[in-house]
């Protein structure tokens, strides 16, 4: 029988009505044929309440026991999702992750999957069972420890099962309908799009789109596992949702495919550096070493051998950047005069893979922005995609204004 991946999110089986919902759309794929892998997350909202009684029990906890705890969630949401099939009538079994098993690494709470074979699940399929419910997120260690895999890690569960397993296809199911030209709450105007690639959906992944995890859009382009995203809560057809997809399945695009958001940047700038051979590698070394995760990097002029450098990261980061720099000036590792914060900015991305045989996209978006009055303060580029640095309190506008200039909302 071919085989069908089926991930519901923490939304979609908050409740025993909508896990009794969920398992409804599992039986239609397996009336038609498929054998079907189910991965779940926790009920919406369990997670954060068995993070937070870790750290009311022990502030600085050992790893091995946050795994143990915050993994539960989705060992609860297995069986009641196996419980609901088997009264359907549908031969259906829960799996923790480390009965399939999910080999990972040893890095708890930030684990990384390294092999799942599927000679258990396979060969429970062959004597009858139609459903294996797998709880998402989880995994065992070499030592035999349970791991998790971090927040999103159920996505990332979802298409590495879809891989193991060469599955036709990886459905999310989730609270909204598919992948938008941007987020609808910003712009009305906002287009959901029917097929998207890989490359541009990881790119709107890592600069803001919260639809599916960055990590597991990387899994699925390597491993060219077929995503679909669709909602959990609307009548489903065939050609329902987002395909995410290889370039070459997508017959034509527009140039610019979408418009991401980061509300909740901060913009840095050091103040005159010593301008030497491997000052930038002491800069972001040290900024590495504090967990500061850097994105947008300028440096200016140097002029009589000192220069600006001028870098952005997450707001909630601006006082670990802050103390890593003091520190590395006190130990007279990084020479600068001052460190700079704005903490009142935003990123606004375009990305399209129509951008690598079309001209002029970086100056339409910036003439766009321009006749609105907003001011640009850090530009960066990639093959397809363009981000700017603006205050935050122009975001919406800069969003509608690149989502009009860009005419996203035809198809």
């Amino acid at each position: 029988m071919p085989v069908l991946v089926m991930k519901f999110g923490g939304t979609s089986v908050a409740t025993l009505d909508r896990i009794k919902r969920a398992a409804k759309r599992v039986g239609v794929e397996v009336a038609k044929g498929y054998d079907v892998i189910v991965i779940v997350s926790a009920m919406s909202g369990e997670t954060n309440k068995l993070v937070g009684f870790v750290n009311e029990t022990s502030p600085l906890y050992d790893a091995r026991e946050y795994d143990a705890i915050v993994s539960s969630g989705e060992n609860v949401t297995a069986g009641l999702m196996a419980l609901t099939l088997q009264e359907m009538d549908i031969p259906a079994r829960s799996w923790q992750g480390w009965q399939v098993p999910v080999k990972t690494t040893s890095a708890h709470s930030a684990a990384r999957i390294e092999e799942i074979p599927s000679d258990n699940i396979m060969s429970k399929f062959g004597e009858g069972m139609k459903v294996a419910v797998v709880a998402g997120f989880q995994g065992v260690s070499p030592e035999g420890r349970i791991t998790t895999l971090g927040r999103g890690g159920s996505d990332t569960t979802a298409v590495a099962f879809a891989a193991a397993f060469d599955a036709e296809r990886c459905d999310i199911y989730t609270d909204v309908d598919g992948v938008y030209t941007t987020d609808p709450r910003v712009s009305e105007k906002a287009r959901k799009l029917d097929k998207i690639a890989f490359e541009e959906m990881l790119e709107l992944a890592s600069l803001g789109a919260k639809v599916l995890q960055t990590r597991s859009v990387e899994l699925a382009m390597r491993y060219k596992v077929k995503l679909r995203v669709l909602s959990s809560f609307e009548e489903q057809s065939d050609e329902a949702g987002t395909l995410v997809c290889d370039e070459e399945e997508i017959m034509e695009s527009n140039v610019v495919s979408g418009v991401a958001f980061s509300r909740d940047e901060a913009k840095m700038t050091l103040i005159s550096v010593a301008d030497r051979p491997g000052i930038a590698a002491s800069i972001f070394g040290t900024l590495s070493d504090a967990g500061v995760n850097v994105d947008m990097i300028i440096q200016n002029i140097s002029e009589e051998g000192r220069t600006d450098m001028t870098f952005s990261c997450p707001v909630d980061q601006v006082a670990r950047a802050e103390k890593a720099m003091q520190d590395a000036k006190d130990g007279g590792e990084i020479n600068y005069h001052e460190l700079i914060a704005d903490e009142n900015t935003a990123k606004v991305s375009v990305v399209g893979i129509g951008m690598r045989s079309h001209t002029g996209v970086a100056a339409k978006m910036f003439e766009a922005l321009s006749n609105e009055g907003i001011n640009i303060k850090v530009i960066t580029t990639s093959e397809i995609k363009i981000s700017v640095l603006v205050d935050r309190k122009y975001l919406e506008l800069a969003v509608q204004t690149l989502h009009d200039a860009f005419e996203l909302e035809k198809a």
